[in-house]
């Protein structure tokens, strides 16, 4: 009988779990067991989900463990997870029952070391160098008097209270203030917001876009400063075409802001220097310079006035440079009536050849010649070609006699009007023309009186006016016509009164 029973097997009667206890249970025993513990480890994969929570691997050579920052928790780290950095993570052990796996639910973490940190900003120094961020054909000039500055930094720290000290010593400016986190989580994407910020504003709207940005913070540890060493952040600053001033820490700190920036200052307050000159020394120098534009000016002048008073002294007086003018002047003009009637002589003598050459008579005479020796030999030629171009002779003859008495009377015309025109000119530079305008000649006799002296030694004087002669003293005697003396007779300017 007891053969065809068999015996119980070993766990037959142990209690039954669900999987949902079996996974509470777990949950306790590992969170009992390890409440808090610190891990060093190697920062793996990494998301950052919409939620704000980090979930991450830390690891070593051998083993894997998924971590989880929460986001509250996130926001306060020192610095950003990133894969491949080293660090050492607090927190406490506990299982997520929907994947059956444990995890760390990370409530601080830190680099592993300094050495760690550098390691990873030399790399991304490197990966951000070869993309051409740090060069120096990037980097704008700092514009020498920027009428806005924008400065983003922290608005309490003691930042932005030196910055606008040092610009109210220097040169009072405009300044926008663009308020960031300079410490944390926060830091990087605001900063970077800031400089971006800046950028968007629209030249002359209602807030004026800055003509220089100034990045800001105070000195610090190496992950203090380090929301200044995120890509986010060097990107912006490499793109910002507003020029920018880095001033991160104090000057023994880098960040690599300070590679992408156009200027590094080692301190905000250095910023602010290098940002706007002093005022009083600008001035200083615009006056400076005034009084040698001045001085300049005053010396130059002088020396073209004593240079125009040398030229001046070498130069002939103006009374010498007409005396030879007028002496010419005044022969010509002694000369001009006598070379006028000449003129006019040859002239008429010329237009006589002229006319008497052309005279009809002559050309009648000249015919009847030519008409006669032409009959005399008529007898000996044959009557009808001797006709035809006797027909044509006397064509031709009367055509050029046409001509002939047409020339003469035009060139009669020209020389008549010439003559006319020289006789005008004549009596014009007469003294009988200025007689006309109110003057007089004084006669002794046939001679003319031209001074006081020989009026006084003459027998009788006789005045001569435009319509005649009057003897002087004689306040009777008729005014006596007289005939137009040639012009030679009164060409002396003195004996006009």
């Amino acid at each position: 009988m007891s053969d065809l029973i068999d015996d119980p097997r070993e766990g037959e009667n142990a209690p039954e779990f669900s999987v949902s206890e079996l996974s509470g249970a777990i949950k306790k025993l590992i969170e009992g067991t390890f409440s808090h513990v610190r891990i060093r480890a190697e920062i793996g994969r990494v998301s950052f989900p919409r939620s704000g929570h980090v979930y991450l691997d830390l690891k070593d050579d051998k083993s894997v463990i998924s971590g989880v920052i929460w986001k509250g928790v996130a926001s306060r780290l020192p610095m950003r997870p990133e894969e491949g950095m080293e660090v050492v993570a607090t927190g406490r052990l506990t299982t997520f029952g929907g994947q059956s796996k444990y995890q760390i639910v990370i409530e601080d973490m830190k680099p592993a070391g300094v050495g760690a940190l550098m390691a990873m900003l030399e790399k991304r120094k490197a990966q951000l160098s070869a993309e051409g961020l740090f060069d120096q054909s990037r980097k704008q000039p700092i514009p020498y008097l920027p009428s806005v500055i924008g400065v983003v930094t922290s608005p309490s720290g003691a930042v932005i209270r030196d910055i606008l000290h040092r610009l109210r010593d220097r040169f009072p400016s405009k300044v926008l203030i663009w308020p960031v986190a300079v410490q944390g989580e926060k830091c990087a994407p605001e900063v970077a917001r800031g400089i971006e910020g800046f950028n968007a504003l629209t030249p002359g709207g209602a807030l004026p876009r800055p003509d220089l940005i100034i990045v800001a913070r105070g000195g610090g540890s190496v992950e203090d400063l380090w929301g200044f060493n995120e890509e986010i952040v060097v990107r912006a600053a490499a793109a910002s075409d507003i020029p920018l001033i880095s001033a991160v820490g104090h000057e023994t700190d880098t960040t690599l802001i300070d590679f992408a920036s156009d200027k590094r200052a080692p301190t905000p307050t250095a910023a602010a220097e290098l940002a706007v000159p002093v005022r009083l020394e600008l001035m200083g120098w615009t006056d400076e310079q005034g009084a040698r534009l001045t001085r300049a000016l005053t010396q130059s002048i002088t020396q073209r006035g004593q240079r125009l008073r040398d030229l001046a002294r070498a130069m002939p007086r103006i009374e010498t440079l007409l005396d030879s003018p007028r002496q010419r002047l005044d022969r010509a003009a002694e000369k001009l009536p006598d070379a006028l009637r000449r003129s006019v002589d040859t002239r008429r003598l010329k237009l006589t050849e002229a006319a008497a050459s052309l005279r009809p008579t002559n050309l009648r005479r000249a015919v009847e010649a030519k008409r006669e020796a032409l009959g005399r030999r008529a007898d000996r030629l044959s009557l009808r070609p001797i006709e035809r171009d006797i027909a044509v002779k006397k064509d031709q003859l009367a055509a050029l006699t046409q001509r002939f008495a047409t020339a003469a009377s035009t060139q009669t015309k020209s020389l008549k009007d010439r003559l006319d025109h020289l006789d005008r000119l004549r009596l014009t530079l007469g003294y009988e023309a200025t007689l006309e305008r109110g003057y007089a000649v004084v006669w002794d006799g046939d001679a003319v009186v031209t001074s006081a002296k020989a009026a006084a030694k003459a027998a009788a004087l006789e005045i001569q006016f435009a319509d005649g002669r009057h003897s002087a003293g004689a306040t009777a005697k008729p005014v006596r016509k007289t005939a137009k003396p040639s012009s030679s007779d009164a060409s002396d300017q003195g004996s006009l009164f």
